[in-house]
């Protein structure tokens, strides 16, 4: 029988480390299959902007996960493609390439290019393309906050190894959906670099998704905007289908 004080703790705010929190955000549902239509929108500190299109395909095997994405719009950017291999392991460097139809040419992106070199003229990373194992950050809760009349962990993450284009980040966390509603990225001098918002976050299917993200670098005054739409879970889908021959022929 336990004591009053401690009966009255939520059970969350009893157990709930750092680490665990980031872990559960890792384990959420969204299928072993599904695709979506991505529109992004680049915008420069001037606030002339410009429109891609994109679809979008990934599988889970195991804890590792391939995606691969086609640019369907404008014409400068048609059948380019990005593929990527993501190891839930240690020390192992995911696989990516992007296939550039101008030149006919498929590029490895390495380790170190993947996670300081931005993707497509965009405001995210090759690696924020992508997901990450969980020890390869230290993880510190820091306090529970409400944004939007959402409950959220707020938790700081910080690279264990150098290389990162980021000294740490913050995340601030829906504890229903378990959807990062904001994460804040710092440079090597911790100064604000770039500023994440995720909303129109809804259940599809029985899986939570956020259909809008919109990356801001502070510092340059420039922003991505991501938006998804017709997402599907659980969909028809070979393995076969993430591959540099796929990816050279710019779709599915």
């Amino acid at each position: 029988m336990c004591g009053l004080i401690l009966c009255a703790m939520p059970m969350n705010a009893q157990t709930l480390t750092g680490r665990e929190v980031i872990q559960k955000v890792k384990d959420r549902p969204d299928g072993d299959t599904r695709t979506s239509e991505m529109t992004m929108q680049l915008i420069n500190k001037t606030g002339s902007s410009r429109e891609r299109k994109i679809q979008s395909y990934s599988m889970d095997l195991g804890k590792d996960k391939k995606t691969i994405m086609f640019f369907l719009y404008p014409g400068d950017v048609k059948g380019t493609g990005f593929l990527t291999w993501d190891y839930d392991l240690i020390g192992k460097n995911d696989d990516k390439w992007l296939y550039l139809p101008a030149m006919k040419k498929t590029r490895r992106i390495s380790g170190s290019s993947s996670k300081t070199d931005y993707f497509m003229g965009s405001d995210f990373t090759y690696d924020d393309m992508g997901s990450r194992n969980v020890d390869e950050d230290d993880h510190m809760l820091l306090r529970e906050e409400t944004i939007e009349g959402h409950k959220c962990w707020l938790v700081e993450s910080t690279p264990k190894t150098k290389g990162e284009i980021y000294s740490k980040k913050v995340s601030w966390i829906r504890q229903d959906c378990l959807i990062a509603v904001k994460v804040e990225y710092y440079d090597k001098m911790n100064k604000l670099h770039r500023k994440l918002e995720l909303s129109n976050i809804e259940r599809v299917d029985g899986f939570w998704i956020a259909k809008n993200l919109h990356m801001v670098n502070v510092q340059t005054n420039h922003q991505t905007i991501l938006t998804i739409s017709n997402p599907k879970y659980n969909i028809m889908i070979d393995e076969s289908a993430f591959t540099v021959v796929k990816l050279e022929k710019g779709s599915l």
